[in-house]
């Protein structure tokens, strides 16, 4: 399971003493025991793949306010730490395979107008899950049913 992964990660980086790895680890670590406290949950894997998915969403979303201000210290940080939480997502789909599913659902719902956009939206976010961004979705629904 993946959250076991994670704290032998964690007793590992603390060990060689990679600091920047330890403190990602530990925030993905608190941000999985936050759900299961607010949902009163236990977390499955998929739920753990969400949360660090969003996790690094957010890093990637503060990086292009870093590197608008300038601030190369954070920027070296902020890359380390989306290449370490990238570790634990599966691979991301390519445009094209993106692009095939997006086609399939678009088929199989109906979808020809831009108003069928939710539907599409909804089916191909739960077939590809954390493997694709929902900008990435978004932009290529909108292409094919423009």
């Amino acid at each position: 399971m993946l959250k076991e992964k994670l704290l032998q990660d964690l007793k590992e980086c603390m060990k060689e003493k990679n600091t920047i790895r330890k403190n990602v680890i530990q925030m993905v670590r608190a941000a999985i025991l936050q759900v299961e406290k607010d949902k009163q949950i236990e977390v499955n894997d998929d739920q753990i793949l969400e949360i660090i998915a969003k996790e690094s969403k957010k890093r990637k979303d503060s990086l292009e306010d870093y590197e608008k201000s300038g601030r190369e210290d954070l920027i070296a940080q902020i890359k380390e730490e989306i290449e370490i939480l990238s570790e634990y997502l599966p691979k991301p789909l390519t445009k094209e395979e993106l692009e095939e599913i997006i086609s399939s659902v678009i088929a199989e719902t109906g979808a020809t107008t831009i108003k069928d956009m939710g539907k599409v939206m909804k089916e191909v976010k739960q077939k590809v899950g954390t493997r694709a961004d929902g900008k990435t979705i978004n932009e290529i629904v909108k292409e094919k049913l423009a």
